[in-house]
């Protein structure tokens, strides 16, 4: 790799080349072999062609009859911060697949196949690295394919050692099967599934808790109260997928909300028709330290916890009373915590938090 000169890139008189400009070529050949064995570790049957090519190509399955694909695309929003400050970059890449896995599984749909953008401001080819090792690891714990993706380097519009981030995936489900709130009946059950913390939303809120009124460092490896665990460590578990949960149910499922941003106020709704409640029981289950604790720095109120946050609900599936111990005791093979949430009632879309 060339030395990089002394001046500025632009300064000054003389010839000018792509890396005076911001854009190092050499560092992105260095990030392509980089991560060449990593996304072919993701490859199946499904895969046409080989690494490097302008376009990923996957062949449609051979069991499908009547199949409807089904497309999401998401980033991780500001724990990319805590990633950075922490300088531990490969879980947010895990992160955004199983973020993405868990929206196209709510429809019922098994993943095919992953594509990701990572933008810098200058590209750190150790860095990109980590994030695909992330990746890949989320690809093949969904039984998914890295297909393809877009290294940028950015200068100007990123200020390093920041970075941005995003995934696409595209899965497919028989159209017979597609879940949804045209399924749900009066007197379905809410099924909880237990998050493994913040997931990937509400950082910005988190953040300025933890740093401001906790006075906490996720840099300075202090211990988040009430965990043995330091900060970094708690901030950046894993958002949880829920496909090898719920795969083995899906036929008695009706409809399902990833509890994303909005809490479940703002996505257990979006699993409703129209002329039913969700009735959620705010006391089947114990809210998890680490929201606890956010809450009581922040003296944030309980509606807007239950807001920015999924305060410990990952996933809710709604299904026949008859059907609920056996997504419960799903969940509870692949190591996933369930419990009744609440009923679904008579009323008009809305999700209603009980403390009865």
């Amino acid at each position: 790799m060339k030395e990089r000169g002394s001046r500025e890139p632009g300064a000054g008189s003389g010839s000018l080349d792509y890396r005076k400009s911001g854009v190092d070529i050499d560092a992105a050949d260095d990030a392509k072999h980089r991560i060449k064995t990593l996304v072919e570790s993701t490859y199946n049957a499904g895969v046409v062609g080989r690494f490097g090519g302008f376009g990923g190509m996957f062949r449609v399955p051979a069991n499908a009859r009547n199949a409807v694909l089904v497309s999401s695309a998401d980033g991780v929003g500001t724990k990319l911060k805590v990633a950075v400050e922490a300088g531990k970059n490969d879980t947010v890449g895990h992160d955004l697949v199983n973020h993405c896995v868990n929206d196209i599984l709510v429809q019922g749909a098994t993943p095919l196949f992953f594509l990701d953008y990572v933008a810098f401001g200058k590209l750190v080819p150790a860095v990109l690295e980590q994030v695909v090792t992330g990746i890949t690891t989320g690809c093949r714990e969904n039984g998914c394919v890295l297909s393809g993706g877009e290294t940028a380097e950015l200068p100007g519009v990123y200020t390093p050692p920041d970075y941005d981030l995003a995934g696409f995936i595209v899965g497919y489900v028989e159209e017979s099967a597609v879940l949804g709130p045209d399924r749900v009946q009066e007197g379905d059950v809410l099924v909880g599934l237990e998050s493994s913390g913040l997931h990937t939303n509400g950082y910005s809120l988190a953040r300025r808790i933890v740093a401001e009124r906790m006075r906490l460092s996720v840099q300075s490896g202090d211990q988040f109260p009430g965990e043995s665990a330091t900060v970094a460590e708690v901030l950046l578990r894993v958002h949880r997928s829920y496909l090898k949960a719920l795969r083995p149910v899906l036929s008695r499922v009706h409809a399902m909300a990833h509890i994303t941003g909005g809490g479940l106020p703002g996505n257990l709704n979006r699993a409703l028709p129209r002329h039913l409640d969700a009735a959620v029981e705010t006391s089947s289950w114990k809210v998890p330290n680490l929201f606890a604790q956010l809450q009581r720095a922040g003296q944030v109120p309980s509606d807007e916890m239950f807001r920015a946050f999924n305060m410990g609900v990952g996933m809710v599936v709604i299904t026949s009373s008859p059907d609920a111990d056996a997504v419960k005791r799903s969940a509870a093979d692949a190591g996933v915590p369930a419990w009744t949430l609440g009923r679904v009632v008579r009323g008009s879309g809305q999700v209603i938090l009980s403390q009865e």
